[in-house]
């Protein structure tokens, strides 16, 4: 049985204006602006360095300072802590995963808990349903899963909350195209339930047929925005950007 995420689509699930943010005095994003809708796929492109990661970590409190407006499914939280921000219904998969080594595949699926107020997260036989490979390896220490099968556990991990817009950071990076394959059925899946999803990817070809709308960033700001439909004709100033 699907559980959907109840958010209609078509609503704003996210609202960046005027977004500044800073690691220390090194100022990093001058004035984002992006809005995604609930029940999309939106990617950050991006050179390495073009400040995509950090307009994720900016979202989550997880940079130092930050000026502008962060509205999530409607509520302001540029000035809310880390914590809070999360029980809006956000959840962040970081490129790093997290994955505690010391714990079971599914022990490390238990620890989050869920979202207060937020729609229910999907249960462990959903889960297991979506990501055959964890339920065979349930039982194996995190360091002994494979990168792909510790991708999708730091993934499962976040759907087990009942955060509805999932912030995904470069997960398709370093891992075999069968996997890659796998993870792109996912995010199909996830959005034909509703879930809304603002990915950072380096691997073009895998993002390009995901994403709904894509934004370009450069030097901390975005330069270029473009729905799926326009992607042709695009190609050549994103191959000026990105060096596609």
């Amino acid at each position: 049985m699907k559980t959907s995420t109840s958010a209609p689509v078509g609503e704003m699930a996210l609202e960046i204006t005027g977004l500044n943010a800073w690691y220390g005095e090194s100022h990093i994003l001058h004035g984002v602006d992006m809005k995604v809708r609930r029940g999309e796929v939106v990617t950050l492109l991006g050179r390495n360095g073009a400040g995509r990661t950090t307009t994720l970590r900016a979202m989550l409190g997880l940079t130092g300072a930050r000026k502008g407006s962060i509205r999530i499914n409607g509520t302001e939280a540029i000035d809310m802590p880390t914590h809070r921000i999360a029980h809006l219904g956000i959840g962040y998969c970081p490129e790093e995963r997290g994955i505690f080594s010391s714990l079971s595949c599914e022990e490390n699926l238990m620890l989050p808990p869920p979202l207060k107020g937020k729609g229910k997260g999907m249960s462990i036989a959903e889960i297991y349903e979506m990501f055959p490979n964890l339920h065979e390896r349930r039982n194996s220490q995190g360091t002994r899963l494979s990168g792909g099968e510790q991708q999708m556990l730091a993934v499962a991990r976040i759907l087990r909350t009942g955060a509805n817009l999932l912030l995904l950071d470069e997960i398709s990076e370093g891992l075999a195209p069968v996997i890659v394959q796998t993870l792109a059925r996912m995010i199909t899946e996830l959005k034909s339930r509703g879930y809304t999803i603002v990915m950072v990817e380096q691997n073009f070809r895998f993002a390009a047929p995901l994403a709904d709308r894509f934004y370009v960033l450069e030097h901390g700001a975005v330069v270029e925005q473009f729905e799926a439909s326009e992607l042709a004709a695009k190609q050549d100033t994103l191959n000026e950007l990105l060096g596609v």
